[in-house]
């Protein structure tokens, strides 16, 4: 499952690596409402939390359907500027329509209420429509979809004096210190466009992002089947400290395609692709594999063995190890006229994270 962004005769210069506050401030808000997401941050986002005003601390609450399980488009802007006020500008340059229905995809949790034939701001049924999602979500969801629909400039006041409290909060500390990482992965991926191109630089931001063979498609491993096209203004990437293990995007009609991608971190590789996590799944999911590797996890051992020890045919036993091989769950050797075949123990082990981070990403 991909998202793809058709490139297609873009220059590379259209192709834009910038930092942005206002994402990254939305990246620790995130952080803030899903600690258990990063856990590398968790102990700061305890932190935060025990010093926020009460005041502001509800604030966070009332609206955190706008980053939470997803950011509304918005907050990931595709021209950045170089402060969190300058962005906060461009936003308020919205005009209302194009605010209220990317929140409301994010209050209510489903995108279709972005493509209601009719604004909810002035048709009575996509009005109605809207908040029985957003009822469906929660209380807090409705309330904050109700006060959204019926006094969008007052929200969207409060909405930015919110965030402009959590960066005398918190936020402008925080981003102080993550400037300078993010400078540095900024210019090697500048440095990676301008001399060895489009595939180098994607391939740098994450192993969850590749350039078509072709050259005419950018293809990021997500959960879902889509496309849209960076014609015109281009693709913008924004690299973030807090972002981590999320890829996240903008891809919805209408919106220049963003893409959030986490800085690397010291410490483990590449996440597994979304494709190798189902290929292992899928090869779990039989009785008789699930018995070869209770034997293969005591250690080392042949076809003949494995098909001994289970009273199986050599055959069906072989078929069954190719799948396991293909999965990249065993590892095979020769010893003389025989093929051992060994578990690969770490990545059976890492599966269930590998999982959480295709999932998460």
């Amino acid at each position: 499952m991909t998202l793809r962004i058709d490139i297609s005769g873009l220059p590379s210069e259209r192709l834009l690596f910038a930092a942005s506050p206002l994402a990254e401030l939305t990246a620790m808000l995130h952080v803030l409402a899903e600690p258990g997401h990063h856990p590398r941050h968790a102990h700061r986002a305890g932190e935060v939390w025990a010093e926020l005003p009460p005041e502001l601390a509800e604030r966070l609450r009332e609206a955190e359907f706008l980053w939470r399980s997803s950011a509304a488009d918005f907050l990931l802007p595709a021209r950045p500027r170089p402060t969190l006020a300058e962005e906060l500008d461009d936003v308020d340059r919205m005009d209302d329509e194009t605010y209220v229905t990317a929140a409301l995809v994010s209050t209510c949790g489903n995108r279709r209420v972005r493509y209601a034939a009719r604004s909810p701001l002035s048709d009575a049924t996509a009005r109605e429509r809207a908040l029985d999602l957003a009822q469906a979500r929660g209380a807090r969801q409705e309330a904050f979809a109700e006060r959204l629909l019926a006094d969008p400039a007052g929200v969207r006041a409060r909405v930015r004096d919110t965030l402009e409290q959590c960066a005398e909060a918190f936020f402008d500390a925080a981003w102080a210190d993550v400037a300078v990482r993010l400078a540095t992965d900024l210019r090697l991926k500048n440095d990676l466009l301008k001399r060895q191109g489009v595939g180098a630089a994607l391939a740098s931001v994450s192993g969850a992002v590749a350039l078509a063979p072709d050259g005419d498609c950018i293809v990021v491993d997500k959960l879902q089947d889509t496309a849209t096209t960076g014609h015109g203004a281009g693709v913008t990437f924004i690299p973030s400290v807090f972002g981590s293990p999320h890829l996240v995007a903008v891809h919805a009609p209408g919106w220049q395609p963003v893409l959030q991608y986490p800085v690397a971190e010291p410490g483990p590789a590449e996440p597994v692709s979304l494709e190798t996590v189902t290929a292992r799944l899928e090869a779990l999911n039989h009785p008789v594999r699930l018995r070869l590797l209770r034997t293969l996890a005591r250690g080392p051992h042949t076809n003949g063995e494995l098909a001994h020890t289970w009273e199986l045919s050599a055959p069906e036993v072989s078929r069954h190890l190719a799948v396991l091989r293909r999965a990249g769950l065993l590892t095979a050797r020769r010893d003389g006229r025989y093929v051992r075949y060994t578990l690969s123990v770490p990545d059976l082990t890492a599966l269930g994270g590998d999982l959480l981070a295709a999932v998460l990403r």
